[in-house]
């Protein structure tokens, strides 16, 4: 499956990690191979399992590899990518587990709307985590990772961004993703 591909390759990733680069590195691969067990948890399509998989551990290595001061506007660009597929993996679940109506159950429009300002709620939260855990990891880890006010405010944004655009796609297409068997 595409998606366990992207599992083994996170867990390459952290393998060469071990290998050859800092606690911090190992650190944040270790965490992005426990983020990928996550689509493959709640068995959701291969697309939205493989984007964010992918996303995560192209997202990781950027920050090894410098690419991040190479290119600037890539910061944004994973904020938004990273935020908003976490946030629909959320809405996903918020939906399978009740918390929200599905919007294709519902006969009105008020699931549709629940599940937008949930996915997006859910995702501007997780925003403000991460910038916390920036700020945590600049303070006591790495004085490499980047922080500041712009820095922050526009990552902020990005994230918020995305999850929007997650929750638009969640309500409109329907939440149920095919589970596999």
């Amino acid at each position: 499956m595409p998606g366990d591909a992207v599992r083994a390759g996170a867990a390459a990733s952290l393998l060469l990690a071990v290998v050859g680069l800092d606690p911090v590195a190992v650190a944040l691969f270790l965490l992005v191979l426990g983020g990928t067990m996550v689509p493959r948890a709640l068995g959701v399509a291969t697309p939205l399992d493989v984007a964010y998989g992918g996303t995560l551990v192209v997202a990781t290595w950027a920050a090894q590899l410098d690419w991040y001061q190479a290119v600037p506007w890539l910061d944004l660009a994973v904020h938004a990518a990273c935020t908003g597929l976490i946030a629909a993996l959320a809405g996903v679940l918020l939906v399978r587990t009740r918390v929200v109506p599905d919007p294709r159950a519902a006969r009105t429009g008020r699931a549709r709307a629940g599940v937008l300002v949930a996915t997006t709620g859910t995702g501007a939260v997780l925003a403000i985590l991460w910038e916390i855990g920036e700020w945590a990891g600049h303070t006591f880890l790495d004085d490499r990772i980047g922080v500041g006010y712009a820095d922050t405010v526009t990552d902020l944004a990005a994230g918020l961004l995305g999850s929007l655009v997650a929750g638009v796609v969640l309500a409109l297409a329907g939440t149920r993703a095919r589970v596999r068997a």
